[in-house]
Order: structure tokens, then sequence, then C-alpha cells
């Protein structure tokens, strides 16, 4: 544990725009892929590098570059600069990108004095507070019920020094914007272009051949009119228990645990071996099963198991769920490119009794319920139900205890290389505002998988006790 509280001082403060007439005025409008997401929290990124120099140095060496190649990114990526619009009711949100109205990504540059390399330490507790100092905070809109546009920008970004030691970049972006995908596409192409050298009167140029994304919604067809469908039921009913501002809590810390190649074999291992001993249907046994699924199993039966320990046991007959979000853009009959811009994510909601769950063999249970589910995904059935999901979401987190996953390994985010380096740590930190854990490719076991959870900070030892036990192959 940190023994003093960290601070943060504020040294600059501006905003970024695509270079000047580069991008016309663009109304971007928003998809029901994008508008499921208007109510939830805006997702909080942190990549860590070491940077060995004193704050002078970067504000004035690195700060500059960073500037530019950040507005060379932005005149591709524009919408995330520009501002989310909710215009008086009927009339659905959409973003508006406009050179002479603010079209800009606010950036803030901070200094902290918190211990840089206790931050990097993913398997000990790290102050949640901490960690949130070193992102930005973005508002939120909600559906308006006057004559009244509301209007709030799309992303931020702040960079913290720690004098000597490192560097972190917190980007903080609406999802209703865009996925995970297309967040991570960004990163990597702004980390690309300030990697690269300034090629005169031709700016900067990425040193990689990164594709330029796709930005143009026309492609995702809405023959249902789910987008009204869902909008409608919003401005209806609010906001669901999954969303609202992220708080402060000063008791929560962030752990970081990794499963091994090995583990994450061993468990897929113990799923086939069970499968084929069963007496299940054929097509039972041709369920794939990920390591994204075997690792989501692990972690949602030994969240329940660390929930049951604290609240108490449940009836056998309780029925507790498991949410995930999986991409599209393979999924849909039309061709959306890989490098769509935006949200293009359906949602798997995985239903399981307390007494299959918590089993002996709850979490080769929990794997083949997840597989079976994300196997159903065909292209046929993507979009079974899209406008019902919402609905069936609510009632989930009203009548049971949901536990749901954000990010993905396959955004590899430790490729993202701004010239100083792969970052030495990735942290998504607004996973406490619900019932939430992160995946990410381990970034020194090659195969391996990093689960960031949040707990509070009294319950640690029975937090240790619980996942520990995958030590002792207590699949």
């Amino acid at each position: 544990m940190e023994a003093q509280p960290s601070t943060v001082k504020v040294i600059d403060q501006f905003q970024v725009a695509p270079p000047p007439g580069s991008v016309s005025t663009t109304i971007v409008p928003l998809t029901f892929f994008d508008i499921v997401w208007f109510v939830l929290c805006p997702v909080q990124r942190i990549f860590f590098y070491e940077f060995p120099h004193p704050t002078l140095h970067f504000t004035q060496n690195v700060l500059p570059h960073l500037k530019e190649s950040l507005s060379q990114t932005l005149r591709h990526f524009f919408p995330v600069a520009g501002n989310l619009t909710c215009p008086p009711p009927p009339h659905v949100p959409y973003i508006l990108f406009n050179e002479g109205d603010a079209a800009a990504v606010q950036v803030v540059v901070t200094e902290s004095d918190a211990d840089f390399n206790h931050l990097l330490v993913g398997k000990h507790a790290r102050d949640v507070k901490t960690l949130k100092s070193l992102v930005p905070k973005l508002p939120l809109i909600r559906p308006s019920s006057s004559n009244t546009t509301h209007v709030a920008p799309v992303m931020s970004i702040q960079f913290t020094v720690f004098a000597n030691s490192g560097i972190s970049v917190g980007v903080t972006s609406n999802h209703l914007a865009a996925d995970g995908r297309s967040i991570n596409h960004f990163m990597k192409f702004w980390a690309s272009i300030h990697k690269s050298p300034l090629q005169g009167d031709q700016g900067l140029i990425p040193s990689s051949s990164l594709s330029l994304p796709y930005c143009s919604k026309d492609i995702i067809q809405d023959p249902n009119g789910f987008s009204s469908i869902i909008w409608k039921d919003i401005q209806s009913h609010g906001h669901s228990g999954l969303s609202g501002d992220v708080p402060d809590h000063d008791e929560l810390v962030q752990i970081t645990l990794t499963l091994k190649r090995a583990e994450i074999d061993e468990l897929k291992h113990c799923v086939k071996t069970t499968q084929s001993k069963s007496n299940e249907l054929d097509h039972d046994q041709q369920i794939h099963i990920s390591s994204f699924a075997v690792t989501c199993a692990f972690t949602w039966v030994n969240l329940m198991k660390l929930h049951e320990k604290i609240n108490g046991s449940s009836d056998d007959d309780v029925v507790y769920h498991f949410l995930a979000q999986v991409d599209c853009r393979e999924r849909l009959l039309s061709e959306i490119p890989a490098t769509y811009f935006g949200n293009c994510l359906t949602t798997i909601l995985v239903p399981a009794k307390r007494r299959d769950l918590m089993g002996e063999s709850g979490i080769v249970f929990a794997a083949k319920a997840i597989g079976r589910k994300i196997n159903e995904l065909g292209k046929l059935r993507v979009l079974e139900g899209f406008d019902n999901s919402r609905s069936k979401v609510n009632h989930a987190f009203q009548r049971s205890i949901v536990v749901t996953v954000a990010s993905s390994p396959k955004f590899q985010v430790y490729n993202t290389d701004f010239g100083w380096g792969r970052p030495r740590k990735f942290d998504l930190v607004h996973i406490d505002a619900y019932r939430c854990f992160s995946i990410s490719e381990s970034r020194d076991d090659d195969g391996g998988l990093d689960i960031g959870i949040v707990v509070e900070r009294d319950r640690m030892d029975i937090f240790n006790a619980i996942f520990e036990q995958r030590q002792l192959n207590t699949y």
C-alpha cells in the first residue's frame, strides 16, 4: 500500500483540433449500436510508459509533438473531436463536428507525486482514487425533456508526468462514439504518427501501415427501426442500474491478476475432458472454448464466491448472470469493414443456476455456457431480439447478480508505442462503476491474460483466499 496519499497538480490545459480546414462540418448520426450506450458511464483507460526525464523535458520537448500528432490523428478520427448533441424530443442524438464550434479534444497536463513503480505492480492493491486522478472527467448528458439542446464533448485526454520515472496517458471517452476496438485503433494510429519523424510540409506520416478508420454510418442498416425503438425506451425509462457518474471510492483498490498460458490451457483441457465424458447433445461437442471464455468463467465463478462469502449464500435455484459484449463486424450479413469506427457490439447474457455455478465443476459449466452463447451468434441470429436486449439486461440487473466484462485481449493494448517503448502497464479504471472486471493480453506472458478487478480494501483477505485457489487446480 502507498504510505501517503498522492497528489496531482495541473500544469497546463488546452484543446486539440484537427488541422484547420482539414475536416468539413459533419453530422455523424448514431446507429442503434451506439444509442444503447447513451446512459452508460464514460470509459477510462490508462497507458503507463517509462520516461526517466524531468517534467520540464516533457513539456518543452515532448508535449509539442504530442499535440501535433494528435491533431493529425483527429483529421481522420474526427468524431472524437466532435460534440455529442442531444436535441429536444423526439429527435435522436448525434455527434456534430463543426470547426467553429469548439470541435476539439480537451487535454490536461498534470504532474503526480505518486510512486510510479507502485502503480505498475498490479498483483498488489493499488488505490482506485489514485488511478482515477490520472484520467480526465467527461460530463454526461441526459435525454432532454424540454426544448433545450444539450451538448457535451466526446473525448478528453490527460498526460501525467511522474518526474524522472514515467508518463501516463489517460483517455476518457463516451461509449456512444466508439467501442473498444475503435478507440484502440485511434490510440495505435496516434502513437504511430507520434513515433514518426516530421516530414516537412507533409506533416507527420505514420511509421507503420495502419489503416484509416471507416467513419461513415451508412453501412449500418436499420430496417427494423431499432434506433427509434431504443431511444424511445431510454426517454421513457431513463438510465438503468448500469449507468451514472463514476464515484470516488476511498476504500476501493484495483488488482491485476494474470492467468498464465499454462493455466488457461489447463482450464481448456478440463472443459474438453468434461465434454468428452458427458452425455450432452452432439452439438455441444462442437463448442469452441476460447481463452476468453475460460478466463471469464474463472473470474465469474470466483467473483460469485466472493459475493457469497461477504453476503451469504443464496438458494440453489437462484439464477446468476454473466454479461459480455461481442463484436459484430464479422457477424453481420452486410460487409462491415474491420476499421469501422463506432460501436458494433451485441450483448450476450448468460444465465446459470447457483447450484451449477458454485458446484464442483462450476468453472467448466460456466465456460461451456459462455462458449455456447457466443457460438449461437451466427450471421442470421446476431441481431435477433436486439431491440429487447436492453430491457432484458435491465431486468437481470434488477432481479439478479450480474457480472460483466470489459475490454478484450484482441485489442493488443501493449502494441500502443509512442516511441517510449511498449506500455509498462495498462488499466481500465471505470470498472468500479458496476460489478465488472476487465480483460487484456498479458504484457509478459505470451498467451496469458490479465484480469483487472476492483474490491473493497477491507475484503482483500477474502479476495486472496478465493482467487488463489487456482494454484490448487480446483477448477
